[in-house]
C-alpha cells in the first residue's frame, strides 16, 4: 500500500511540474474605433473605446514620416480590459494613402508588448499583435480590427 501512495505522489508531482512550464496562450482581437486629438505641445493622443479582448486604450504618436506612399509613424498605447489587465505596446504603423480620397488611410500597425508593464489578467503576457483599418484624418477618426495571440509562461 505504502508504495502505491509513493508511486502515485510522484505520478502526480511530475505530472504537475510538466505544466508549470509550459506556455499559455490566449487570443486577442477585437475592433477599435480611435479619435486622435492633437496636444498643445504638437504631439497627437490617440483615444479608442473597444470591443473585444480590450476594453479601452490611449496612445500616442511619437514620430511621423512621409513616405511615396503615405506615411509611417512610431506610436505607444496602453491598452486596459474590464478584468483589471492592462499592458504597453510599443508600435509601428503603415498608412497608405486611399487615392482620390485626400487625409484617408489604410493603416498597419504592429504592435509589440512591454512584457515588465503588464498588470492583472495581463500580467507575465508578451508577445505582438496587428491590426488593420482605415483612419481619417481629416475628421481625426478611424476604425480597425486587431488580432493576435499573446503568451506567458
Amino acid at each position: 500500500m505504502f508504495k502505491k501512495i509513493v508511486a502515485a505522489s510522484l505520478f502526480i508531482i511530475i505530472s504537475t511540474s510538466s505544466f508549470a512550464g509550459q506556455k499559455i496562450c490566449t487570443p486577442i482581437g477585437g475592433m477599435a474605433m480611435p479619435t486622435f486629438s492633437p496636444q498643445a505641445d504638437g504631439s497627437v493622443r490617440i483615444t479608442a473605446a473597444l470591443i473585444g479582448s480590450v476594453s479601452a486604450a490611449s496612445g500616442t504618436i511619437t514620430a511621423q514620416r512621409e513616405t511615396k506612399s503615405g506615411l509611417e509613424m512610431d506610436l505607444n498605447h496602453y491598452f486596459l480590459n474590464n478584468t483589471g489587465g492592462s499592458f504597453h505596446t510599443v508600435d509601428h504603423a503603415e498608412l497608405t494613402a486611399v487615392p482620390g480620397k485626400m487625409g484617408n488611410f489604410m493603416i498597419e500597425i504592429n504592435y509589440s508588448i512591454e512584457k515588465e508593464s503588464t498588470t492583472g489578467t495581463f500580467k507575465g503576457y508578451e508577445g505582438n499583435f496587428k491590426s488593420y483599418g482605415l483612419v481619417d484624418l481629416n475628421n481625426m477618426e478611424g476604425l480597425v480590427r486587431y488580432s493576435g495571440e499573446i503568451c506567458k509562461l
